[in-house]
C-alpha cells in the first residue's frame, strides 16, 4: 500500500506522498470563453445565429449534455465563425458551465466531424504539459472539485463563476505517467459501466413501450381478445368492440368553473408524465403566484386539462381535492358513462394526441390551445360502465407491476451512477492505486 499524506485541503483529504497539490491555474494553457472574442455589442453585430445548417455549429451547454446528437442545433456563418476564432473547438477541450443551475458542470468536447465554436455561458480550457486534459475532465466529476465550485458560485444571487473562481480551485497533480495510467484505467471501467447503463435504459424504454401498448389495447379494444369488432367510421377511433357505444365528449364532460375565495386549498398542477399532482412536486414555491384567490376548484376524480399546448398531453385524472390555475380546464365526468381515469388513458393514446394537436387553435409553441368547445366535439367509444371499471382496474394492476420493474431498473441506474462517481473519485485522488507493475 502506498504511503499517504494530508493534502491540507479539506475537500481532498489524503493523497499519495509523491503527488502534488496545485490550482487549476497551474495546469492550464488556455482559459477563454465566448466573450473573449469581443464586447457584447460587437458580438451582437458580428455573430448571427442560424437555425438551419450553417458553416459551423455553435456548441451550447444543452448540446453537450446531449452529446451533440440533437437535431435542433444552432449554427453560425463563415464570417461569424472567423470572428469567434478565439473559442473555436476541435475536440477534447474541457468545457465548464459558468452560470445558472449547471454552474461548475464539466463536459468534454467530443471528437466530431465538422466545425464547432463555443457558445455563451461556458469556459473553454486546454491544459499545459503538467496535466492530461481527460484527467482534468475526471477531476471535474469529483465531489472535491464540485464542492469548491459550489462554494464559489453561491456568492451571487444567481449561481455564477468567473475565471478567477475556476483558476483558484485546488486539484491533485500526479505525474504525467501516472495520470495516463489512471485515465486508461478509468476510461475502460467507465465504458463498461456506461454500456451496462445503456442496456438498462433500453430495458426501461421497452417496459415503457409495453406499458403504453397495454393501456392502448385495453381502452380501445377491451380485455376480451375474442370479442367481435366493428369499424367506428371515425379515423382516430378505428375499430372497436361491437357492443361499445360512441359519445361526443359534450355528453360526458361538464366544465367545473368554480373559483376559490380563500386560495388556501392545495395547489395542483398538471405534468405530462405525472398527471395531476401537488404543484410543490413540480415547482418550488418561488414560482407560485402571490395570491391564489380566483383559482379553479378541483375535486377528486375530475379531469384537469392544461389547454396550453395540449399536444404535450398535460392532462389527467385528479386524485386530490384542491385548486389549479385559471388557465386550466376542469371537467366533471358523468360517472354513469365513464370515469376521468379511463378518459385520461384514452385521450393519451397516440391517435387522440394527434387529433388534439390537429384541432388546436393557434400555431407554434406558446400559442396552441384547445378550448372546451373544441374538446366537446371529440367522439369516444366506450364500453358499458361495469366493463369500463374492469378495464381501469386491469390497467391499474398491470401498470403497477410494470412501474415496479421500471423503478427497480432506475435504482440499478442510480447504483451504477454512484459507483462510477466513487470509482473516479478514489482513483483521481489517489485513494486507490491502479494495478500496474510500474510507472
Amino acid at each position: 500500500m502506498r504511503e499517504m499524506k494530508d493534502s491540507g485541503i479539506e475537500w481532498i483529504g489524503e493523497i499519495p506522498k509523491d503527488w502534488k497539490i496545485g490550482c487549476i491555474k497551474n495546469i492550464i494553457e488556455v482559459l477563454t470563453d465566448y466573450t473573449a472574442n469581443g464586447s457584447f455589442a460587437d458580438l451582437a453585430k458580428n455573430v448571427h445565429y442560424l437555425n438551419n445548417d450553417g458553416f459551423a455549429r455553435l456548441v451550447r451547454l444543452t448540446d453537450l449534455r446531449l452529446d451533440l446528437s440533437n437535431d435542433d442545433g444552432v449554427y453560425v456563418s463563415e464570417k461569424s465563425y472567423n470572428y469567434l476564432a478565439k473559442s473555436s473547438l476541435f475536440g477534447g477541450e474541457i468545457l465548464v458551465a459558468n452560470v445558472g443551475a449547471y454552474a461548475g458542470l464539466f463536459c468534454e468536447m467530443p471528437q466530431k466531424e465538422g466545425r464547432f465554436t463555443l457558445g455563451p455561458n461556458m469556459f473553454l480550457l486546454r491544459t499545459n504539459k503538467r496535466m492530461i486534459q481527460h484527467y482534468l475532465f475526471y477531476l471535474g466529476q469529483t465531489k472535491c472539485v464540485k464542492e469548491q465550485l459550489a462554494q464559489k458560485a453561491i456568492s451571487s444571487a444567481q449561481p455564477k463563476l468567473n475565471k478567477t473562481d475556476l483558476k483558484t480551485v485546488f486539484i491533485v497533480i500526479p505525474s504525467i505517467v501516472e495520470q495516463q495510467h489512471i485515465v486508461d484505467f478509468l476510461t475502460s471501467k467507465c465504458s463498461e459501466i456506461d454500456a451496462t447503463a445503456e442496456d438498462i435504459k433500453k430495458e426501461i424504454s421497452l417496459l415503457e413501450d409495453y406499458k403504453t401498448s397495454v393501456i392502448t389495447e385495453a381502452v380501445t379494444k377491451g380485455l376480451n381478445p375474442d370479442v367481435e369488432m366493428k369499424d367506428s367510421g371515425i379515423e382516430y377511433i378505428g375499430i372497436t368492440p361491437i357492443h361499445w357505444n360512441k359519445y361526443r365528449l359534450k355528453y360526458i364532460l361538464l366544465e367545473r368553473n368554480i373559483r376559490t375565495i380563500t386560495g388556501e386549498e392545495m395547489l395542483l398542477s398538471v405534468s405530462q408524465y405525472k398527471g395531476v399532482v401537488p404543484s410543490k412536486d413540480i415547482y418550488n414555491r418561488t414560482m407560485q403566484a402571490n395570491s391564489l384567490i380566483g383559482y379553479k376548484i378541483v375535486k377528486k376524480d375530475d379531469l384537469v386539462f392544461n389547454k396550453l399546448n395540449p399536444g404535450l398531453a398535460r392532462f389527467g385524472n385528479s386524485e386530490f381535492d384542491g385548486i389549479t390555475s385559471p388557465d386550466f380546464s376542469v371537467y366533471i365526468v358523468d360517472d354513469k358513462k365513464c370515469t376521468a381515469k379511463f378518459l385520461q388513458h384514452l385521450l393519451k393514446t397516440y391517435k387522440y394526441v394527434a387529433k388534439i394537436k390537429g384541432d388546436c387553435t393557434g400555431v407554434g409553441d406558446g400559442f396552441a390551445r384547445l378550448y372546451s368547445e373544441q374538446l366537446y366535439r371529440f367522439v369516444v367509444s366506450l364500453p358499458p360502465i361495469e366493463e369500463l371499471h374492469s378495464i381501469v382496474a386491469y390497467i391499474d394492476s398491470k401498470c403497477s407491476e410494470i412501474d415496479t420493474l421500471i423503478a427497480d431498473k432506475k435504482r440499478q441506474l442510480d447504483i451504477l451512477a454512484d459507483y462510477k462517481k466513487s470509482l473516479i473519485y478514489e482513483y483521481v485522488t489517489g485513494k486507490k492505486e491502479v494495478p500496474v507493475k510500474d510507472f
